[in-house]
């Protein structure tokens, strides 16, 4: 994921973020995302998510830390870790479950709320 060159003189959004998947062959822009739905900063992690709904894979360069409750069915994934740890630290909270919290980046997943 990588921004193009930057504001064009029309007034064009060209700062835009590309997403690529190589698993379809395609790229994309983000400027439906940040301009017509005003996602701003969310606006590659809602890509990426929506891209998995629809296609069952995460684009290139995407991997998302997932926090699971072990209790019961609820759970997310977030590309930051921050969130999905702060996810998981309120749901453990107000519920009392452990969250298994995941990445590729870790061997096993963190226990939250024990």
């Amino acid at each position: 994921m990588a921004p193009s060159d930057g504001p064009s003189r029309d007034g064009d959004p060209t700062n835009v973020p590309t997403v690529r998947c190589s698993q379809c062959e395609d790229s994309w822009t983000l400027e439906h995302e940040l301009e017509d739905l005003g996602l701003g900063n969310d606006a590659v992690e809602a890509f990426a998510i929506d891209h998995r709904e629809h296609t069952g894979h995460f684009p290139d360069d995407v991997t998302p830390w997932v926090a699971d409750c072990r209790r019961c069915p609820d759970g997310v994934e977030r590309l930051d870790e921050a969130a999905a740890r702060r996810w998981a630290r309120t749901h453990a909270r107000h519920t009392d479950h452990v969250v298994a919290l995941e990445h590729d980046s870790r061997d096993d997943p963190e226990r939250v709320g024990e």
